[in-house]
């Protein structure tokens, strides 16, 4: 393919050799991982020996509580799939039941994907958290850079090449080498791993020069009953800033002026739990400084993104639309405090409904529409879903839409022509996640416990079992662990932001997948957590949580330090 390999490095780099590794999960010799990393039909098909042996030998002693916890759940089972679920909003049609399994299956699957209520042992294949796509590769810096482990070998050269473009450095044009030109003129960031690195969480700039990996979303509310009408149709998501479009771009390219510079000033405030310890907690203020074009608008709202983890994402898309829209109830019905709402988009390409689940705040549909959002957003480059080479420039920064774009013709009517956003994509869409830690050890079989009987599980569901028909073959019937609902929560003052993105309000978040979570550190080097990184460590994380969230919250505050630190243990298994 001459086309595809002109516009990556000549030397492609940090591609992890596919190799079988150990799961960091040995008890006495044995493994949690399945020798057989099939899908869901093969978890039928065959025990296995290493995970029955594992779970023998680190049983602990846990009450099963099972009527008091059940009382405790409102994830719902397959049964209801036939009712149509609240969480369509008015005048959307959406699926309210799988159309890709046999009665039979469904009846199946509801059983697999019921919560557990025996704490004793790890479930089975519960190590496998995305099923047969799970990396069991050793745990080091690139864990979350590693390909789906059920990827047919002739695939392996899209998941190269993807990465290599991931990793690509884009330049300002007109250049010599014309294939990588087309920077900006205004962005945050040069390559796609600029922001992701190793594939992981960005994270804030604590006190450095650079805020790579960290900016701020710009928008306002509707103004006017068409603008209310166009957010209530999906038809646009909210308003940019008159000046700064939708995002602060702090770097430019060469004889333009960026847009100005995210400044961060923390407040600490203390928390004093049930048992009387005290712990600290930072709260951000963000401001806009540095202003090359004038004030904001007074209407403009502020919010700061970190750059989340790019693992599972595939897996997530291939989660069936009538699953995670029967776990909704914008209403709270039930009257368990819990409210889930879908968030209601539009795909990019085709322009026809669909639910969001990616984002912060479940904006994109697709990984390809998250993509295309960060091509022309954050580093300013055009692609066949957003073709406007001059990025978030707006009208009235005249002198970014004269600078020359990198568009080439003989390349395609975009910088990065639609093959480029293909790769990317099935890169972006196969990056495995790491096989769980200590899966069946006493004190994550306590945390785990300690999280369902919290009220976690509320939003931050285990289980799911993807499409059978998945475009994906490897990503099709497949056992998942996400830990999400990936719908829409009020989150309570303390993490509102205030602006509303489509469906979602000022207040209102989308449920982050928790695979992975405990190897930030490791892969990121840092453990800044939430949507602005303003907790330090998981602790911080959850004490942040209000809303929809606080009796979870509460929960967690009242328990014993050696309790908080099994639920943070199991955590940190994930």
């Amino acid at each position: 393919m001459p086309f595809i390999t002109s516009l990556i490095p000549v030397l492609v780099t940090g591609i992890q050799p596919r190799r079988v590794g150990a799961v960091n999960d040995l008890v006495k010799g044995g493994s949690s991982a399945p020798k057989d990393l099939g899908a869901l039909d093969s978890c039928d098909k065959h025990r296995n020996e290493e995970v029955e042996k594992e779970a023998r030998v680190s049983t602990v002693e846990l009450a099963t509580r099972k009527s008091r916890l059940l009382s405790k759940l409102r994830i719902a089972t397959y049964a209801a799939l036939a009712v149509a679920p609240a969480a369509i909003a008015a005048g959307f049609d959406l699926p309210t039941k799988r159309t890709d399994l046999s009665e039979a299956d469904l009846k199946r699957v509801a059983e697999v994907t019921r919560p557990t209520t025996d704490f004793s042992k790890a479930e089975q294949y519960e190590a496998m958290q995305a099923g047969a796509t799970t990396s069991v590769d050793p745990v080091t810096e690139d864990s979350f850079s590693h390909i789906s482990a059920n990827i047919p070998f002739e695939e392996e050269q899209n998941f190269k090449l993807g990465n290599a473009l991931f990793r690509k450095l884009w330049v300002s044009s007109p250049s010599s080498t014309q294939a990588s030109d087309g920077l900006g003129p205004l962005f945050n960031a040069r390559s796609c791993m600029s922001c992701h690195v190793n594939d992981g969480r960005g994270k804030p700039p604590e006190g450095g020069p650079s805020a790579v990996s960290m900016f701020l979303r710009l928008s306002r509310a509707a103004r006017t009953p068409e603008e209310e009408k166009a957010i209530g149709g999906a038809d646009i998501l909210n308003f940019p800033d008159p000046v700064y479009g939708h995002q602060l771009q702090d770097l430019a390219v060469p004889g333009l002026a960026a847009e100005g510079r995210m400044a961060i000033r923390y407040d600490e405030e203390t928390v004093t739990l049930g048992d009387g310890e005290i712990m600290s907690l930072r709260r951000p203020h963000y401001a806009a400084t540095n202003l090359a074009y004038g004030p904001l608008d007074a209407s403009t709202t502020i919010s700061a993104r970190v750059a989340p983890a790019m693992i599972g994402l595939g897996l997530i898309e291939a989660i069936p639309e009538a699953d995670i829209l029967a776990r909704a109830d914008p209403d709270d019905a039930d009257g368990d405090g819990i409210s889930g709402k879908a968030a209601i988009v539009r795909d990019h390409r085709s322009g026809e409904i669909a639910l969001g689940r990616f984002g912060w705040k479940a904006q994109n549909a697709t990984v390809r529409d998250q993509n295309a959002d960060a091509f022309a957003n954050d580093i300013g480059i055009s692609t066949p879903d957003r073709p406007d080479a001059h990025g978030d420039c707006t009208e009235a920064e005249e002198k970014c839409l004269e600078m020359p774009t990198g568009v080439q013709k003989r390349l395609g009517e975009e910088e990065a022509p639609g093959p480029i956003l293909d790769l990317v994509t099935f890169y972006s869409e196969n990056l495995a996640v790491p096989a769980r830690r200590k899966a069946s050890f006493p004190e994550t079989l306590k945390g785990k416990r300690i999280f369902y009987e919290s009220g976690c599980v509320s939003c931050h569901v285990p289980k799911f079992v993807t499409r059978r028909d998945s475009p994906d073959k490897a990503q099709s019937f497949q056992l998942i662990w996400p830990y999400s609902d990936f719908l829409l929560h009020d989150m309570g003052d303390g993490l509102a932001d205030g602006q509303q993105v489509g469906l979602a309000s000022g207040r209102e978040w989308r449920t982050p997948p928790l695979w992975g979570i405990g190897l930030t550190r490791t892969v990121s080097g840092h453990s800044f957590f939430l949507h602005d990184g303003r907790a330090r460590d998981l602790n911080e994380a959850i004490l942040w949580h209000g809303g929809e969230a606080e009796k979870a919250r509460n929960a967690f505050s009242s328990l014993s330090k050696d309790d908080r630190a099994a639920l943070i243990t199991f955590l940190e298994s994930l």
